[in-house]
Formats: structure tokens, sequence, C-alpha cells
């Protein structure tokens, strides 16, 4: 057993601070776990939201050192002995108390995706069939917990707040997911475009950096999304159909 410094966040949306915490720690605990200790021994009222402590509900999003990441899966060992470890709520959306923050705006964003849509032309004998290369590729899309981590390191969202312009990398993701599904004929390009905000992304790859399902969002999602819209509204080609065929 050894003690361990801690500084955590605790206040609302209003005002806060961070509060200093000591407590001790044993070998194989995760900061989740240290998290446990403090609120039983000397803050009772810290919120703190969690589920499953595995790494597969995305509930502990939380930001541990200044990065976003899973409370549950972060080891303690990955901090020196001597190191004050930080934790913070989530900066890019509202704070609701101390480590909890309100994660209802991406809810909506989810809202305006249209399904998957199939039609009976699609179908034959046996059913609707697909080559299994294009299953595995709309398939890694699907291991996303929502825990919202690329959403809350996304700078469009974090640091300049365009919430109103930007779906953000989580549901870049969603839409390349329907989009790419090879029985789908439902078209959600002009949403990209104009909705989705498919254009604010600059490719830095920080919402894959810290995917803790390690998906490769920025380039097995969004820029092949990017792509389509380039091809269906900046291809020399594509604009004279449109003009000439009204299409797109």
């Amino acid at each position: 057993m050894e003690k361990r410094k801690f500084q955590i966040y605790r206040g609302d949306s209003e005002k806060g601070e961070l509060v200093n915490f000591e407590t001790e720690v044993s070998v194989g605990m995760v900061v989740l776990d240290a998290i446990f200790k403090i609120q039983t021994q000397d803050a009772n009222d810290l919120a703190v939201r969690w589920n499953c402590k595995a790494g597969k509900c995305g509930s502990c999003s939380m930001e541990i050192n200044g990065k976003p990441k899973l409370a549950c899966m972060t080891r303690m060992n990955e901090y020196k002995p001597d190191e004050v470890i930080r934790v913070t709520p989530m900066k890019t959306f509202p704070i609701i108390k101390d480590l909890v923050t309100d994660v209802s705006w991406n809810y909506q964003q989810n809202k305006r995706i249209k399904p998957v849509k199939l039609t009976p032309e699609g179908k034959s004998d046996r059913g609707y069939v697909m080559y299994q290369k294009d299953v595995d590729r709309i398939q890694e899309f699907r291991k996303c917990i929502e825990c919202y981590l690329c959403q809350d390191v996304c700078h469009v969202l974090r640091d300049h707040n365009k919430k109103d312009e930007f779906v953000g990398p989580r549901f870049m993701i969603r839409v390349a997911g329907v989009e790419m599904h090879p029985l789908d004929t439902e078209d959600r390009i002009p949403e990209l475009k104009k909705e989705f905000g498919s254009g604010m992304c600059n490719i830095t790859r920080c919402c894959t950096e810290v995917c803790p399902e390690h998906i490769n969002i920025t380039d097995n999602g969004i820029i092949p999304l990017k792509e389509r819209v380039v091809d269906r509204y900046y291809d020399p080609v594509t604009i004279i159909g449109r003009k000439l065929f009204g299409k797109g």
C-alpha cells in the first residue's frame, strides 16, 4: 500500500474548484477504485458516473491529468509515485455536479441521422446477400461504447463550441456505419455537408487516439465520408452532370 495525492474537481456549472485528497492505493488499482475510496472516506457526496467497471459501458468518462480517459481502464501505475493525479469532468459538456457531465446533446445528434433503408429489390430468394468484406468494413463502427471521449477531445466542439455546426466524431462514424452499409439505399450526403458539418473536421486524429475501443475513426470513417462529399459537390464532372440532369 502507498499513499497517492489527488486533485478532484468539486462543484457545478456555476462554480467549483480542485480539492486536494490523499488516499492509500494498492497494486492493480485503477483511478476509479481510488475515487471510490475517496468518496467513501473523505467525500461522501462526491458525484461520479460509472456502471460496468470493465471498459464497456462508457459511463466513467472524465479527464485525468488533462487527457480524456475511462477511469475504470486507467491504472494507477501509469503515473509516477510522486505525481499528483488531477481528475476533472469532460470539458466539452456542461457540468451537472463534480465529475458528472450532461451528455444529452449527443442523444439529440443521433436522432438526426437517417437509419438504414432497405428495398425489396435488394432481396433475393436467399434473403439479403452481402459480401463479408463489406460487412467487416462497417462492423468496426459498431464497437463504439458511447463514452464520448472522442467528442470531448474534438477541438471543434471543445475549444470552439461549434455544436450547432458539427455533430462530432462519434456521429460521423454513426453516419459512416449506415452510409457504408452494402444494402442501404438512403442518401445522407446532403446532410453530411450542410447539417452535420463534415467540412469542420481538419483531420487531427485526436479522436482516434483517445478511443478506448481502438476504432480508426478518422481514416476509416471521417475521411471516406469527406471524400463522398467532395465527389458529390466539388468534382467537376459531377457538377456538370448535376446541372444537366438536375441530380445531387
